[in-house]
């Protein structure tokens, strides 16, 4: 969802930068799952909820920022190394203050470790950078394409206002449901 409101809002270019961002997010984990690290998250109460409120304050943040801005997002600066960048940094934060993402690798690649076959955390690392390598072909593909519908619609200044609106309340939703999971060791 935030690289399809990038590529509309801001264009193709900081929909890559955001593309870069989440799978940036995504090794964060990958490397937090290899050392451990995302074994505390999942059976820590506190460090569960201080990750998943963290990421929930943050997407609220976005959210609100994005309705309270003055100028429609499909008018904002589409293409400029400050957005790129920003694209970037937002995509990187956003997944990575995740808890959901932390616990996706912690469940989904031990299925795939054979600890037998060398290193774990090594393992780890390997299927991690393949889960990443897949959704980094995935996501371009929707960088692509909001980017280019971004570009048919921009001279819509309803479309602009709708998904102005839509992108904030998008990011709000995604923080209430976010501080509303609860781990699932409770």
């Amino acid at each position: 969802m935030y690289i399809v409101s990038t590529g509309i809002g801001r264009g193709c270019r900081a929909a890559l930068a955001s593309v870069l961002g989440i799978e940036t997010g995504a090794m964060v984990h990958v490397g937090a799952a290899a050392l451990g690290a995302s074994a505390v998250v999942a059976s820590s109460a506190i460090a569960f909820s201080i990750l998943k409120y963290a990421g929930a304050i943050y997407l609220f943040y976005l959210g609100w920022k994005t309705l309270r801005s003055p100028e429609s997002p499909l008018r904002a600066e589409a293409v400029d190394e400050p957005s790129a960048w920003r694209s970037f940094a937002r995509g990187v934060l956003v997944n990575a203050l995740n808890p959901k993402v932390a616990l996706f690798f912690l469940a989904f690649i031990p299925q795939f470790v054979r600890p037998a076959e060398g290193s774990v955390g090594l393992q780890f690392l390997a299927l991690g950078a393949i889960f990443i390598s897949v959704a980094f072909v995935i996501d371009l593909a929707y960088a692509f394409a909001s980017g280019a519908l971004g570009r048919l619609v921009s001279r819509s200044q309803r479309f602009a206002t709708l998904q102005k609106r839509f992108a904030g309340f998008a990011y709000i939703a995604l923080g209430a449901s976010a501080a509303l999971t609860g781990n699932e060791g409770d």
